[in-house]
Parts: structure tokens; C-alpha cells; sequence
């Protein structure tokens, strides 16, 4: 499989050799939509909570006698059915919303996603993206110069300078190989990786 390599200017000046395993497999739709659902369900967080009928505040004493009123038989107003009562099945902060995704599963799902983006034309790479100092003036310039909008860069080492220059920027992000998330991959209309990225996601992924 040939990847495009693209300079400064946004324009494609060779191809680099890179794994068929990892960027020429086939799309398997139903493995990336599980692994997407998994990592937004782990990404939860147990915040919310509601109260049982054990723990309304509301007295426990039958509302009324149970027959001879004509009205439907009521043993205490926490009851679920009545207003302000409590929750029959009540979220609870210790609710546990993660999916198990086998590793060699997730493997395949990143193949799959990165193979697609190839064949999708939005995926490029880069020699390497380097800047002088944290400016985010200069890394959204660099982006323009390429002629992208909104971009997700992977490299193989996280420079800090490109770090501090891509956190003000809504429309770039910056990860480095073992953070790259199927949901980063996919939200991103276009996807650059460096050399190095390239090399070191054959590693992880083989």
C-alpha cells in the first residue's frame, strides 16, 4: 500500500511504502460502529442519581383505609405511581457503563478505519510537522498552507511546541499514536500522520 506524502504546501511529492495489513484492509462496518459505542459508553462517567421510594422523604402512613372510598387502594405516598414519589429502577452513581472490546477487536477496528480513510482520500502524510515556538498563529497557518480546515495530526512523539500551538485551535487536533481514538479518527473530515506515526502504528498494530 502507497501512502500519499504531501509538503508544506498541501501537494503531493511521493508516496511511502506502508502495510497492506494496516492500511489495506477491508471496511468492516459493523466492528468500527461497536467500537465506537464502546469508547464513548467507557467515556461515562457514573454522575447521576435518583431516589427509590425508600428514600423519599414523605411519611410512610397509609394515605387512606383500603376500602370503602371509591378511590384506588394507596399504601403511602413514596409510592412510585404518585407524584413526587421515588424512582421504580433509580440510576445510581456506582451505574457501570463499560463494553469489553477484545484487543485483537480494537486492532481491527483501527485498521479499518485507517484503510478507509485512504480510500477515502482523507488521510496524507508528512515528514514531520515541527514549529519554532508555542504560536497558534503559525500552526493554523501551516494548516492553511496544506489547504485544510479541520484536521486531526497524529505524530509518533508529541512535540510540545505543536501541543501548546493546537490547543486554542477548534478545528486541529493534535494526538500522538497510542491516543489516537476511533472516535477522533472518524470525526475528522481530514488526517495527517508523520513519518514516524506511520512506522510506529505498523508496531502497535502488527
Amino acid at each position: 500500500m502507497d501512502l500519499k506524502l504531501i509538503n508544506e504546501n498541501g501537494q503531493a511529492t511521493s508516496t511511502v511504502a506502508a502495510s497492506d495489513e494496516l492500511f489495506g484492509r477491508e471496511y468492516n462496518e459493523a466492528l468500527v460502529h461497536q467500537l465506537v459505542v464502546a469508547f464513548q459508553a467507557n467515556a461515562r462517567q457514573g454522575t447521576r442519581a435518583q431516589k427509590g421510594r425508600s428514600e423519599i422523604a414523605k411519611s410512610t402512613r397509609k394515605p387512606w383505609r383500603q376500602k370503602g372510598t371509591g378511590r384506588a387502594r394507596a399504601g403511602m405516598a413514596s409510592s412510585p405511581l404518585w407524584r413526587g414519589g421515588g424512582k421504580i429502577f433509580p440510576s445510581s452513581p456506582d451505574e457501570n457503563f463499560t463494553h469489553k472490546i477484545n484487543r485483537k477487536m480494537y486492532r481491527a477496528g483501527i485498521c479499518s478505519i485507517l484503510s478507509q480513510l485512504v480510500r477515502e482520500d482523507r488521510l496524507s502524510v508528512v515528514e514531520q510537522i515541527e514549529l519554532d515556538s508555542p504560536k497558534t498563529k503559525q500552526l493554523a497557518g501551516k494548516i492553511k498552507g496544506m489547504g485544510f480546515d479541520r484536521v486531526l495530526i497524529i505524530t509518533d512523539n508529541l512535540d510540545e511546541n505543536l501541543y501548546l500551538s493546537s490547543r486554542n485551535l477548534p478545528n486541529a487536533l493534535v494526538l500522538e499514536v497510542q491516543e489516537a481514538d476511533p472516535v477522533s479518527l472518524i470525526r475528522f473530515p481530514k488526517v495527517i500522520l508523520t513519518l514516524g506515526a506511520v512506522k510506529k502504528f505498523e508496531e502497535v498494530l502488527a
